[in-house]
């Protein structure tokens, strides 16, 4: 390396360490002087040293065993700090390894610095200050969070690492077949989608509006949202406050659609993504226009039951029967009646959720037309969108059913006319 790229290695080295000695030195600012283990400055130092190790062992090349030169300066700082933190932990009967761990890490992003990719060590350096100043809410998450909710959490990481590279990805059954592998890798990401929203919803608590339930209901189920605000509306007799719900819940569900076509089938971004966008930020709007007229929150109002855990192992296998079902009508209706065939599953599928049928028509690129897929995509997003107002018309109360209905129109126009205006344009 030439001099003005070893100086860059070096000072990224340093600066890892002192963003790491910044937070470390502000969580314990309060401390008198020679109370705390390590501060900015000796985490700076440390940074440095892990790159000076870096720079010492390149010097040397070959005539010295790979690694010795680092492995001495990790000796060297790891026992020097093991000292400190016991002596911290035997005067003020305070006992953790995080600072130690910290220290480490920053010695080893030093390394990492001069003697690897820059990019991965400050990428790495940047999540480890993240990681050490989110103390406070990870703490209250895991407080707040239940075992079957960590359980699911780790159903997820099982299902993901240890259950999909043992699952075939060969297609079985006729018109095609369904790849189990590719199956599951969709259960995955819509699970994980479903399970960051009912997380957000434990985290918040009940008592956070209705238009944060219902845009984070949103993301677990727009339909089961839309549904539920409806029945409170007529128990509870508002309108406003729960109609506001409903539309969030709808408005992210079109942005969250949006962003499952751009994952799954980027071919049709451009004919899909402005109608799904322009519609969803129609309803998001008007669901801030109605949130204001709902008025301020009374005590208690917003004590609705959680939606059910989304990554149960109840729901992930209804979730997995649905998509392959309707994966499997597709495709037979595809090839038996032709597109209308694809048109009326795409619809009838969509009354329940929107996101088995486009995950199914994204798949389906191979055997289908651009704008067929689109078009059936679309089908299926509108006929969400009608099922949504026609649950509003059925189980919410009157006041609650027209102003759904009426936004639900407005954002259905906004997103028919999305494609002319972005031609016009």
């Amino acid at each position: 390396m030439d001099l003005i790229d070893l100086f860059q290695r070096l000072g990224l080295a340093i600066a890892i360490g002192a963003a790491i000695g910044v937070e470390r030195h502000w969580r314990e600012r309060e401390e008198p002087d020679g109370a705390r283990i390590a501060g900015i400055r000796t985490f700076t130092l440390i940074g440095m040293t892990g790159g000076l190790a870096g720079l010492i062992e390149t010097s040397l090349g070959s005539s010295a065993l790979p690694g010795l030169v680092v492995a001495a300066f990790l000796i060297a700082v790891s026992s020097a700090l093991l000292r400190f933190a016991l002596l911290e932990a035997e005067g003020q009967n305070r006992f953790s390894a995080t600072t130690v761990i910290a220290a480490i890490a920053a010695f080893a992003l030093g390394v990492l610095a001069v003697l690897g990719d820059m990019v991965i060590a400050s990428a790495a350096g940047a999540a480890t200050v993240v990681v050490l100043s989110s103390r406070e809410f990870l703490h209250q998450s895991i407080r707040r969070l239940t075992w079957p909710e960590l359980r699911s959490a780790v159903l997820l990481l099982a299902m993901g690492f240890l259950l999909l590279p043992l699952i075939p990805s060969q297609p079985y059954g006729p018109f095609g077949g369904v790849s189990p592998r590719s199956l599951v890798v969709l259960v995955i990401i819509l699970a994980s989608i479903s399970f960051i929203g009912y997380v957000a919803v434990r985290l918040l608590g009940p008592g956070q509006g209705n238009l944060v339930a219902g845009a984070v209901g949103g993301l677990v189920s727009s339909t089961a949202t839309t549904l539920a605000f409806a029945q409170r509306s007529v128990a509870e007799g508002s309108a406003a406050g729960l109609a506001a719900g409903a539309v969030a819940a709808g408005g992210v569900s079109l942005i969250r659609t949006g962003f499952l076509v751009v994952a799954l089938a980027p071919s049709l971004a451009s004919e899909l993504l402005p109608s799904l966008l322009l519609a969803g930020l129609a309803m998001g709007g008007a669901a801030l226009l109605l949130a204001g007229r709902g008025g301020a929150v009374v005590e208690g109002e917003n004590k609705a039951d959680p939606p059910a855990n989304p990554f149960e192992l109840g729901q992930v296998v209804r979730m997995a029967l649905l998509i392959a079902v309707i994966a499997f009508l597709a495709r037979a209706g595809s090839s038996v009646f032709g597109d209308r065939g694809l048109y009326v599953v795409s619809a009838l599928s969509a009354l329940a959720d929107v996101d088995a049928a486009t995950v199914t028509v994204s798949g389906m690129l191979d055997r289908v037309s651009g704008p067929v897929a689109s078009h059936a995509i679309g089908i299926a997003v509108i006929a969400n969108m009608l099922a949504k107002a026609g649950y509003a018309v059925v189980a919410g109360s009157r006041p609650f059913a027209v102003i759904v209905c009426v936004v639900s129109a407005i954002a259905l126009g906004v997103g028919l006319l999305a494609p002319l205006t972005t031609g016009l344009l």
